[in-house]
């Protein structure tokens, strides 16, 4: 019986294509039916005639069905199955909130919180008695170190990297022009400074990623007078070395030649007529000493604006091998940006997105932490990223030591994105995340950059309540204890007994404070990243 179904549906069309057919001299609809039917009559023969796919070979016809739920379950999932606060990776809450200051409308709800609050892993603001009302919430943090001769006056909340050429020419100008308009910074993603950056107006970030795009010669190296040429732009307000990216640490690219526009080669100084590579590491620097020179060299073809680099942290050994560098050559970066393995990109392998790197809070803490040990915390200032969009977010990243804050997929909210995680197929629904002239078309600019500034600054609003209330003036002023945590048992704990502010110096004394500091530094050397273990 079992087999006379498998055919069932196959055996159906084949009879209604030949019952429209006999009818079709009545009527036209008849002919149409019988066209139709006809139609998957064909596809049911090819099905049985095909060896790819084994379901549509055992069930012809009806097999697609398959296919077609499956290219619909992250919609149906998104729309109807999926709950307020499942992460997937951004939960419907904090998606709505985006959308709802980027539209500049009430963000307020009703009834209380949704959240179970006697749960492990919640986590609260200690509030004061006395609680402020902060009238100037435009916050402010000075980047520059004592080799720095344009310090940059940056706000605590900028658009984390993103390329051109990942992110449309719409999308771009819309986040650009928003960055303007709100005074805030751009970052421009290791693509390069495109046309639509420049045409924004506002301040950016230039990434310097391991492909140098904008600043490399014909063999693909680091160019000094391409650089120059490029840090010259008033636009360009700080340099940024990109040694990983959270999603992806460790792991290289390569842009088909098919994909390549006039545009995108213009924006990155490449050549239409092949692949173009982004190696996994860089070629002008491979060890401590020469990565901080390499700081140097670019503070100084920029006329001295701030120089510094991001990663994600994976051998924290490595990272204590850069800052022995530093002490050594007494060359240190302007900043250092933290990204979490929870930071998003157009597309990684699913290992990388899942299982290799540091997450942000536990990356962030470490490498506070390491200056504070080696006597640098005061000359560097710490950037963080990764899935920072709410104010709670932003106050908890600066109670573990951040100066500011990036977000990439916050502001894509602003400008539109419905986190359809088609990234990777250049069929953005929306055209944030796309090459295709059509779809980004139905991204508005000026639309797009009045939400992507009107989401700064109500995001930077509701962080000067959360400060306020807890009787400060700032969000750097943030400490670990002024957060509460429930552990994994529920029990309440103070910040600080779980991520404390270890003491100033204590590596330069040699003083073991625990938690494998003191046994990593004294392995590092200024000589070499080589890993010997973590």
């Amino acid at each position: 019986m079992h087999e006379i179904t498998r055919f069932m549906a196959l055996a159906t069309v084949v009879v209604l294509a030949a019952s429209f057919a006999a009818l079709s001299a009545w009527n036209l609809w008849f002919l149409v039916g019988a066209a139709v039917f006809g139609a998957l009559c064909l596809l049911g023969v090819h099905d049985l005639m095909q060896t790819r796919h084994a379901i549509t070979r055992n069930y012809p016809v009806v097999g697609h069905l398959r296919f077609l739920i499956e290219a619909l379950r992250p919609e149906i999932r998104q729309y109807l199955l999926e709950s307020e606060h499942e992460e997937v990776p951004f939960s419907r809450d904090k998606r709505t909130i985006v959308y709802q200051r980027a539209k500049d409308v009430e963000d307020s709800r009703p009834f209380g919180t949704k959240l179970h609050v006697y749960e492990p892993g919640f986590a609260w603001v200690n509030h004061s008695f006395q609680p402020r009302h902060i009238e100037d919430f435009d916050f402010r943090v000075q980047i520059g170190g004592p080799d720095c001769r344009q310090p940059y006056d940056a706000s605590v909340y900028n658009i984390s990297a993103m390329s051109f050429g990942a992110l449309s020419a719409n999308a771009i100008l819309a986040l650009n022009s928003g960055a303007k308009t709100g005074r805030f910074a751009h970052d421009t993603g290791e693509g390069g400074i495109s046309r639509y950056h420049k045409q924004g107006g506002g301040d950016l970030i230039y990434q310097i990623g391991s492909g140098y795009f904008g600043c490399r010669g014909e063999d693909g190296r680091f160019d000094p007078d391409k650089f120059a040429a490029q840090a010259a732009l008033p636009q360009v307000k700080m340099i940024e070395i990109k040694l990983s990216q959270g999603a992806k640490p460790g792991h290289g690219g390569v842009l088909p030649a098919a994909k390549i526009s006039p545009e995108i080669a213009e924006a990155r100084g490449i050549p239409m007529d092949r692949d173009c590579i982004s190696p996994p590491s860089h070629s002008a620097f491979s060890t401590p000493i020469e990565l901080c020179h390499f700081i140097a060299q670019l503070r100084e073809l920029s006329g001295g604006k701030p120089v510094g680099f991001k990663l994600c942290i994976g051998h924290r050994r490595e990272f204590m091998c850069a800052v022995k560098a530093m002490l050594e050559t007494g060359i240190t970066p302007d900043f250092i940006v933290i990204d979490g393995a929870e930071g998003g990109t157009g597309a990684a392998p699913q290992e990388f997105a899942n299982h290799v790197g540091m997450p942000l809070r536990d990356g962030l803490y470490f490498v506070h932490n390491v200056l504070r040990g080696a006597g640098l915390r005061d000359q560097v200032k710490l950037g963080a990223s990764a899935k920072l969009i709410t104010a709670f977010d932003l106050a908890h990243a600066y109670s573990l030591g951040a100066d500011w804050c990036n977000s990439a997929r916050g502001f894509m909210f602003a400008v539109g994105c419905i986190q359809a995680q088609a990234c990777h197929t250049n069929a953005c629904p929306v055209g944030v995340a796309t090459q295709d002239k059509l779809r980004q078309r139905a991204l508005h600019v000026e639309t797009k950059a009045e939400r992507v500034a009107h989401f700064h600054r109500n995001t930077l609003r509701a962080l000067s309540e959360i400060v306020g209330t807890a009787g400060l003036g700032h969000p750097n002023e943030l400490l670990p204890r002024h957060f509460m945590l429930r552990n994994r048992r529920g029990d309440m704990r103070s910040g600080d007994s779980i991520h404390p502010w270890l003491p100033e110096g204590f590596l330069l004394r040699n003083e073991d404070v625990g938690r494998g500091y003191l046994r990593r530094w004294n392995r590092a050397t200024s000589d070499h990243f080589e890993p010997m273990d973590d």
